[in-house]
């Protein structure tokens, strides 16, 4: 893979890899990704009948895996339309996150999830503006 050739395309490489390594993490140990965001982890003995938390730890975390390749893959193509895509809804994601720690929702350290998505949606925002700035590349 060729390196990014932006300064926007390196933020999507960053937070894609990063995105690999935590979905890949929660595809392993999915108990693992619920204590880190601040939830209590229960035993599978002691799990009620019908609980599919580990089930949606898992789907979530092959979310996050598909979406760290589709970062790639758009870093690989410099697709500068994906990138102000996901500005746009990682602010809308920040949004709904941080709104359910503030509603007590979620825990407090689930706004760590909203934190990813603000500084990742600003970072690669940054990055587009300063491409355009200095005509790296003339379309987003």
């Amino acid at each position: 893979m060729r390196l990014p050739r932006s300064i926007a395309g390196w933020t999507m490489a960053v937070f894609g890899i990063l995105a690999i390594i935590m979905g890949a993490t929660g595809l392993i140990r999915p108990e693992s990704m619920l204590s880190s965001l601040g939830f209590e982890v229960v035993p599978a003995a002691e799990r009620a009948a019908g609980d599919y938390t580990l089930v949606f730890i898992i789907a979530s975390s092959m979310a996050s895996f598909n979406m760290g390749i589709y970062y790639l893959v758009a870093v690989w193509t410099e697709w500068r339309a994906f990138y102000l895509f996901t500005v746009v809804f990682r602010l809308v994601t920040f949004t709904v996150f941080t709104t359910l720690v503030l509603t007590g929702e979620a825990p407090g350290r689930f706004f760590g999830v909203a934190a990813w998505e603000g500084i990742g949606a600003l970072a690669t925002g940054i990055g587009l503006w300063l491409d355009r700035r200095h005509r790296v590349f003339s379309n987003p």
